[in-house]
């Protein structure tokens, strides 16, 4: 039986995992078939526009040589600590600024100065700083990440109703208890969501970030491909990027649904 969401009827699990596997299969097919055309009618140098299955073979090859690991543990390591960086700081700043008016007018004008310059325009300033070496490509992922989170937290604690803050305090709630238990709480939808563009954002910066003075990365593997000509290399690395943020925003939202049963029932 159909169940019904908040914006239509819900599908079953196992039909929406076969359309996603079709769309999938699709695309493969749409773009072996271009390939195929490319190839055929020598409409330019078919090395420029590799098959799928090409593609494919050059992961492996990386991945039974050994290269493929360490790349993606160097990637993994950089997002991991420049994500956490950001978002401590996001929730440390973000959380105060939306619920205190004070902290907010002392932090806001900072941030709406800091926040249309490009990532790209300060990472030259990071390696005029700290160098090029891991500092600054931690250092670069945790400034980019670090506005969409601090936005949607403070968005997130002003929009809170002041019924329940009200509510909390007179039974009695300490201010500990108010911001853990209510603040907090309310808040985390929307904090979820800034997390999950911000780790989305991350593992678009970290490929600029490598291309500069990195030795290992998946941003290294494509931009050696370029080099090189290694279009099997660059499309192999860019979709292991992609699975790689995939996979990180379904862990987001695997702690999304446990954090927010209420949400999501069975």
């Amino acid at each position: 039986m159909m169940e019904w969401g908040l914006r239509g009827p819900a599908l079953p699990r196992r039909r929406a995992l076969g359309m996603r596997v079709v769309a999938v299969a699709l695309f493969l097919a749409l773009w072996s078939l271009v390939s195929g055309v490319v190839e055929a009618a020598k409409l330019f140098n078919p090395i420029f526009l590799p098959g799928p299955w090409l593609v494919m073979g050059k992961v492996l090859e990386l991945g039974f040589n050994g290269q493929l690991w360490a790349h993606m543990g160097a990637t993994l390591q950089r997002v991991a600590l420049g994500f956490g960086t950001g978002a401590v700081l996001a929730l440390a700043v973000g959380l105060p600024a939306g619920h205190f008016g004070f902290v907010r007018n002392a932090v806001e004008p900072v941030v709406e100065l800091l926040r249309p310059i490009p990532p790209l325009a300060m990472l030259p300033l990071f390696i005029v700083w700290i160098g090029i070496g891991e500092p600054s490509k931690v250092g670069f992922i945790t400034y980019a990440t670090f506005f969409p989170m601090f936005l949607t937290t403070v968005h997130a604690v002003r929009r809170i109703d002041p019924l329940l803050v009200r509510a909390a305090q007179s039974l009695g709630a300490r201010p500990r208890q108010l911001f853990f238990r209510v603040l907090l709480r309310a808040a985390l939808p929307e904090i979820l969501t800034g997390m999950r563009l911000g780790l989305a954002l991350s593992f678009f910066v970290i490929v600029i970030s490598e291309f500069i003075g990195a030795e290992h990365g998946l941003g290294y593997l494509i931009n050696d491909g370029r080099n090189f000509f290694l279009v099997e290399q660059m499309l192999g690395a860019a979709i292991v990027l992609g699975l790689l943020g995939y996979a990180g925003n379904a862990l987001v939202r695997l702690l999304e649904r446990r954090a927010l049963r209420w949400q999501h029932p069975a």
